[in-house]
């Protein structure tokens, strides 16, 4: 991995808000998520504002070593219908993380390009996450989860 930064994207035939409607829901998290790793959210539903705090309750993939997990997320950048991030911590004051997880909305003639970005710039593990299969699983689970993504909005 060169740099900080792993991104997919893909046009999604479905107008900005339909996807930014359940990106910016916590609540709707695991319905979308591809890494199959997000077991649920803390609430059913619960709709994101920039500095909003929302927490996840994790599985572990099964070639992983680390058992289910919760973790916490703050949203750090929200531009209604165009871009939301959260940066996702763990543990007592964020000791564990700071990755961010940010999705970008561009309208185009066929729908919505949406880009998905997985971000270490921040993460307390950044020198370890950058190396070996995490990056590839990061750009596998983001590939996925924009097929999930085109799945429920797509007419």
């Amino acid at each position: 991995m060169q740099g900080n930064v792993v991104s997919v994207e893909r046009v999604i035939r479905a107008p900005a808000e339909s996807i930014f409607a359940l990106l910016a829901d916590a609540g709707k998290h695991s319905s979308f998520d591809g890494s199959g790793t997000v077991d649920h959210s803390a609430q059913p539903s619960q709709s994101l504002s920039l500095g909003s705090q929302f927490g996840m309750s994790m599985r572990s993939r099964p070639e992983s070593l680390f058992l289910p997990y919760r973790t916490t997320n703050t949203v750090i950048e929200f531009e209604p219908n165009r871009r939301i991030a959260w940066k996702t911590t763990i543990g007592p004051g964020g000791l564990i993380g700071g990755r961010i997880w940010r999705y970008e909305l561009e309208p185009v003639p066929d729908g919505t390009l949406v880009r998905e970005s997985w971000d270490v710039s921040e993460d307390r593990q950044r020198p370890v996450l950058k190396l070996g299969s995490m990056p590839r699983q990061a750009e596998d689970g983001m590939r996925a989860t924009l097929e999930r993504i085109a799945a429920l909005v797509e007419p």
